[in-house]
């Protein structure tokens, strides 16, 4: 069985984490089809660079001012079955095994984060396609509903699209934030069912735990995240006032101060939750973990200044053994960053090697 032993009991807060793992050859074989083995984590080796410990410093500065060059996409829209559409950009070098890349809160395939993956895995031989998430492509979608943490039936349309075409005899999944919890639920809510085509999937800075996650984004210190957040999505909503205005507005937006508040005005009746409370409970990725049934590397930093302790899920890691758990003592919120890597990133370098060691012989 997997087990996962903590040095310390405190997530989240900056502690350092000791994590270590053991499993059954037996399973190996039983989940990889004979691999004898698979990338586990004596304790994870991802080290800041110097003086960039800091999780806020770890979480701003890669997206203020990373630089990723050297990726082109090819754009495919394609239509959703309740007449929506989803802009995919794709990434090929002719490859037979293909990622497919999410997103987090209001992101895109232009993230730095977004195109440092879709680098590394080109790099790494795999066709890549970063999916936009709905209203995420540059253009306001055309239904009320948009897009949310716990919305999955969009990513199994992509899946069935790509499965269709047969060019693929592999499929990862790769998920940030937002999108590696809908990658877990998805992956979960399916269990035994899920396409036989997906081999794999890595899933970054998740917040496992909505809920608390709401409530940790309210603290002092994630202040100016929040208000970043808030006001993204507001242009998001006037967006899409324009072209329903009897159907949405942001009368009295400035009232809003809390996701939760937002969650309960929009995202919550616009997709048939209750309230915020019933939305965050239904749609966190932490229910679903322990009926995962491909093998699935989680990374989230013990630093990380956006997730709560009940993001770190080890007793799922325990018991399922295809989940993987991995918790670097720094990275803040989809950092991670590397000075000495040809511009990669550590968690690039480690999805690829999860990733490839899974399926190699796919390539």
């Amino acid at each position: 069985m997997l087990q996962l032993l903590l040095g310390r009991p405190t997530l989240g807060e900056g502690v350092p984490v000791q994590v270590r793992f053991n499993v059954r050859k037996s399973c190996v074989k039983e989940c990889h089809g004979g691999m004898k083995n698979v990338p586990l984590v004596a304790q994870s080796n991802y080290k800041p660079p110097l003086f960039c410990s800091n999780p806020h410093l770890q979480t701003v500065v890669p997206t203020m001012f990373r630089n990723v060059p050297g990726v082109t996409y090819q754009r495919e829209r394609i239509e959703t079955p309740d007449g929506d559409f989803l802009d995919l950009d794709w990434s090929r070098v002719g490859s037979k095994r293909l990622a497919v890349v999410l997103h987090g809160l209001e992101g895109d395939s232009g993230r730095p984060y977004m195109m440092g993956m879709v680098k590394a895995l080109n790099r790494d031989a795999w066709d890549v396609l970063a999916m936009n998430l709905r209203g995420c492509s540059g253009e306001p979608n055309r239904t009320l509903r948009m897009y949310h943490s716990g919305e999955t039936d969009d990513l199994h349309t992509v899946i069935r699209h790509v499965s269709a075409s047969g060019i693929y005899t592999g499929l990862a999944l790769v998920g940030f934030s937002l999108g590696g919890n809908a990658i877990l639920k998805y992956l979960g809510e399916r269990g035994d069912s899920t396409f036989d085509s997906i081999k794999a999937a890595v899933t970054i800075s998740v917040p496992c735990d909505l809920k608390a996650c709401s409530v940790r984004l309210e603290d002092f210190r994630n202040r100016l995240y929040l208000k970043r957040f808030l006001r993204m999505l507001r242009r998001k909503i006037r967006a899409k006032a324009v072209i329903m205005p009897e159907s949405i507005d942001d009368v009295g937006y400035d009232r809003i101060r809390t996701l939760k508040e937002f969650d309960d005005r929009y995202t919550a009746p616009i997709h048939g939750f209750k309230d915020a409370d019933d939305y965050y409970e239904k749609s966190s990725s932490r229910h679903f973990l322990s009926t995962i049934s491909v093998p699935t590397l989680l990374i989230n930093a013990a630093d990380d200044p956006f997730l709560a302790a009940s993001c770190f899920p080890t007793e799922d890691a325990k018991t399922n053994r295809y989940l993987f758990l991995e918790i670097p003592q720094h990275g803040g919120h989809v950092g991670f960053m590397t000075c000495d890597n040809n511009g990669e990133y550590w968690s690039e370098t480690r999805a690829t090697s999860f990733l490839g060691t899974i399926l190699h012989d796919l390539a």
